[in-house]
């Protein structure tokens, strides 16, 4: 059985896949529930292969079915960039990306900014997600980019740029530990802490370390946004973070950020991502190229020159 690309079960197919839900997309198509299910049983027969797990919380598409949507998304956003440059409308550029909270406020808002000025006719589309998220956006076709801090290989998505990025202690500069070219973790649980939640990779880096050595912290504030914890720093808080996060008021002499001294807090990667075989378009393309200057501008220069070097070993 052929699937013509944009034939009826594959129309009904994204739609469910999108939004989880026959009753869902039976709405958003305007047909009744049942005809939904008969297109994905249609669809799941000709290919031989389950393209959802069903549960009672709705429709989770399985690897398969995520590969597909990503297909499909893919050829329907390079299909109307083809039209819109035929019809004259190529300043109208649309990209879409993903990344994790830390990199939101500051440095991707910049980035965006900076992105505009050069497409002015750009539609852009912004996710703040949790790290994996990025992937499960990629993977699905609903963003072209993603941006996160990354602790092991990526497997499933196309790795445009990865560079190293510890977590820093942040502080104020008038903090006791500011002055200090490293910060061991057991000189900064003596101070109150503002700590990201444990899902996120600077804070699993900090209570891993704080493990190893036996070191217990209450800490002062815990938030999955970081520029709360941020604007409520007072003069002896401290804050694990990614020099991204801070770059901008680290620039402007409001904050510092010092490197701590176990090594295991500088296994960090920061990655920018794409879809997995597919080419980017040439708007995705040029904020990816932006990006990467972002990063090299605010990041590795700075986040590399702060890995603490070994000492020379001593004659025999």
């Amino acid at each position: 059985m052929k699937l013509p690309l944009f034939s009826l079960p594959l129309r009904y197919f994204v739609v469910v896949a999108r939004t989880r839900s026959v009753s869902e997309a039976a709405r958003q198509l305007h047909v009744a529930a049942s005809a939904v299910s008969r297109q994905i049983s249609l669809l799941e027969d000709a290919l031989g292969l389950a393209l959802f797990e069903r549960a009672h919380r709705g429709m989770t598409p399985t690897p398969a079915g995520e590969r597909l949507l990503a297909h499909l998304s893919s050829a329907s956003e390079e299909g109307q960039f083809v039209l819109e440059q035929l019809g004259g409308l190529a300043g109208r550029v649309r990209v879409r990306l993903a990344c994790t909270e830390g990199f939101a406020a500051g440095f991707m808002a910049g980035a965006l900014q900076a992105f505009r000025q050069a497409h002015p006719g750009a539609q852009l589309a912004l996710q703040v997600v949790a790290p994996d998220q990025v992937n499960q956006l990629l993977r699905q076709g609903e963003v072209d980019l993603g941006l996160k801090y990354s602790l092991s290989p990526e497997k499933d998505a196309e790795v445009l740029h990865t560079v190293l990025a510890p977590v820093l202690a942040v502080m104020r500069p008038t903090h006791p530990l500011a002055a200090k070219d490293r910060v061991r973790l057991a000189d900064a649980v003596r101070y109150p802490l503002l700590l990201g939640e444990p899902g996120t990779t600077s804070r699993r880096l900090f209570d891993q370390g704080c493990a190893l050595q036996g070191l217990h912290y209450a800490p002062a504030m815990v938030s999955n946004f970081s520029p709360t914890l941020l604007s409520m720093m007072g003069e002896l808080d401290l804050m694990p973070a990614g020099y991204l996060t801070v770059s901008h008021a680290v620039a402007q002499g409001q904050l510092k950020a010092v490197p701590f001294a176990e090594p295991g807090l500088q296994q960090r990667r920061l990655c920018l991502l794409a879809q997995s075989g597919r080419a980017l378009l040439p708007p995705v393309q040029a904020l990816a190229e932006l990006l990467v200057a972002g990063v090299g501008q605010f990041g590795k220069r700075k986040v590399r020159a702060r890995v603490p070097r070994r000492p020379p070993v001593a004659a025999a």
